[in-house]
């Protein structure tokens, strides 16, 4: 009998995680039936997304929801063969038995020298993401003047680097000077923290006088209703994320700016990565490309200790990571 290391969902959040809402438990899990494969988990995913998804697909009692890289230790099942690795959505488990079909292989060709973790991030549904936003739903174009919000996080910092391949205009919006650095070395050609300027109108001003024609926006909140003003006409806006308000208790932000997006004409479109799911292989094809050609930086934020994922979690609510947020075991 093999041993599973779980985190359990004792209540559903109140405001901002507490430890008190986790429980560790230990299970065992049964032997494989044909069609089967048990993984050990090598890395997991912590991202914004987790907050808001408890609440709405998960009772209290089930194990956190999340992604993970594992590795295959027994199959019967010859789709996986043993010390092979996958993609799961296992959650926050150690190990965890499937029969397959919510498993998505490692790209063969995954360079030695590179971190699986990375198909949790800038070659993962983090990466994919910044591609489709900008792509699919803004149709970004060259030339263009992009605005990204919570930039230096996992799915921002590619998001900016793509619209550079690009040959965009990239300004961005962060939580700390450090993370601004951090902005600069990757390229971004204006980037500013949003908790230390006297007026963020002014800032988004002072960073593009002339307008924004995209707007990636993670973030939510009165910094949405800030950016829409500085739109230009006919602007398009890609909405990912609205972080700022995941632990909100009233979720109330104010009214919504409908008379600004009257007047510029503005497109707003909700997305996540999974709509194109089809366009997968190609783009992370692409992805890993830009990856090996130096064009495209991967910064990880690394917590080591399964019995870390509350921690790590609340970390990343509260905006300690520069880049990807993973949990190695």
């Amino acid at each position: 009998m093999v041993q599973a290391k779980t985190w359990i969902l004792t209540k559903h959040f109140e405001g901002f995680p507490k430890n008190s809402d986790f429980e560790l438990k230990v299970e065992e899990l049964p032997e494989l039936k044909d069609g089967e494969v048990l993984l050990e988990a090598v890395f997991l995913s912590v991202d914004p997304y987790m907050r808001p998804f408890s609440r709405v697909r998960m009772n209290e009692g089930e194990v956190m929801i999340g992604t993970q890289v594992a590795k295959v230790t027994q199959s019967k099942n010859p789709a996986f063969p043993v010390g092979s690795h996958v993609v799961s959505r296992g959650g926050w488990r150690t190990h965890s038995i499937s029969n397959g079909s919510d498993l998505v292989p490692i790209m063969a060709d995954w360079p030695r020298e590179m971190s699986l973790s990375l198909a949790l991030g800038t070659i993962g549904m983090p990466g994919l993401t910044a591609l489709y936003g900008l792509e699919e739903i803004l149709a970004l174009q060259k030339g263009e003047t992009l605005l990204v919000n919570a930039a230096a996080g996992a799915v921002g910092s590619v998001v900016g680097q793509i619209a550079k391949i690009k040959g965009c205009k990239v300004v961005g919006s962060t939580g700390s000077d450090a993370k601004v650095a951090f902005l600069k070395e990757l390229g971004f050609d204006q980037a500013f923290n949003y908790k230390t300027v006297s007026s963020l109108e002014e800032a988004l001003k002072t960073a593009s006088p002339e307008g924004y024609d995209c707007f990636f926006e993670n973030v939510g909140g009165p910094f949405s209703t800030v950016a829409l003003q500085q739109m230009k006409k006919f602007g398009r806006i890609a909405v990912c994320g609205s972080i700022s308000i995941y632990n909100d208790i009233t979720s109330q932000t104010g009214p919504f700016p409908h008379l600004t997006m009257i007047f510029k004409e503005l497109k707003m479109e909700g997305f996540m990565q999974s709509r194109f799911e089809h366009k997968h292989p190609e783009s992370l094809k692409r992805l890993m490309a830009w990856v090996k050609e130096g064009k495209l930086r991967s910064q990880e934020h690394v917590t080591k200790g399964f019995e870390n994922m509350p921690a790590a979690f609340m970390g990343l609510l509260h905006g300690e990571n520069i880049g990807k947020a993973i949990v190695a075991i």
